[in-house]
């Protein structure tokens, strides 16, 4: 695995969980971090950092948004897309706005921004792109998640594309494909089924380890794919023997 000293990289929905853990292990790797978030508020989570970690708000909804950013940060080494949402509900409850946003925030923000990145990584002859798929997608299946097994499908085949497209010039895409994972999103989640003790020892149930993900445990992955020089357009689970 390559080292990140002297590498930058540029981290989405950074403000917490997974891209918050995420961003902090890529400091600590040696990367420069640019890490952006929607929320300015989740954002002040940096604050205390020695300088390796840079804040921005961003929407990742907004494609001169995100190639401003891009253009006055200069060189990016390593993008991360974290950024997503979670829809509940079967094919028959999917509704269409649901599915346009899920579809906008899940996968077409990752086009925006490996839009905004690739054409400098292709100068420089190298760069690795790190987006957050699920394995429910096109790994397996999970009861009323339609719409974001769907998203997270898509992310998949967005990635293995962009790895095809240019595996010879330098450029790494690989996906990220968690199971479950202790995180404030998952936590509003469970509180909104109304009995959050009950759903959290059903998520837990179904992972064969006894035991929910952590972020860190995501990150560790995320730092790895950063550097790791001779992997490219691979679906990598992480999930706790869900798929055993």
């Amino acid at each position: 695995m390559g080292s990140l000293t002297g590498k930058t990289a540029f981290v989405t929905a950074a403000g917490q969980g997974i891209g918050l853990a995420s961003a902090r292990a890529l400091a600590r790797a040696g990367a420069k971090v640019h890490a952006t978030d929607i929320n300015g508020e989740n954002l002040t989570a940096f604050a205390a950092e020695d300088g390796s970690i840079e804040a921005h708000r961003l929407d990742v909804r907004n494609e001169r948004a995100i190639a401003d950013l891009v253009s006055g940060i200069g060189r990016i080494d390593i993008l991360f897309n974290c950024a997503g949402i979670v829809h509940n509900g079967t094919v028959l409850d999917a509704k269409d706005d649901e599915i346009d946003l899920a579809m906008d925030l899940n996968v077409k923000a990752m086009v925006r921004t490996i839009r905004a990145v690739l054409p400098a990584m292709l100068k420089q002859g190298e760069g690795s792109i790190i987006n957050m798929a699920s394995v429910v997608s096109s790994v397996k299946g999970a009861p009323n998640r339609c719409v974001y097994g769907l998203t997270k499908a898509a992310v998949i085949g967005l990635t293995k594309s962009v790895a095809a497209d240019y595996v010879d010039r330098g450029i790494r895409c690989n996906a990220i494909c968690p199971g479950t994972v202790d995180s404030p999103s998952l936590r509003q989640r469970l509180e909104a089924t109304g009995d959050y003790a009950a759903a959290r020892k059903a998520f837990i149930a179904r992972q064969q380890m006894g035991r929910l993900g952590t972020s860190e445990e995501i990150a560790d992955l995320v730092v790895h794919l950063a550097g790791a020089t001779y992997t490219t357009g691979q679906t990598c689970i992480i999930d706790g023997g869900w798929t055993i």
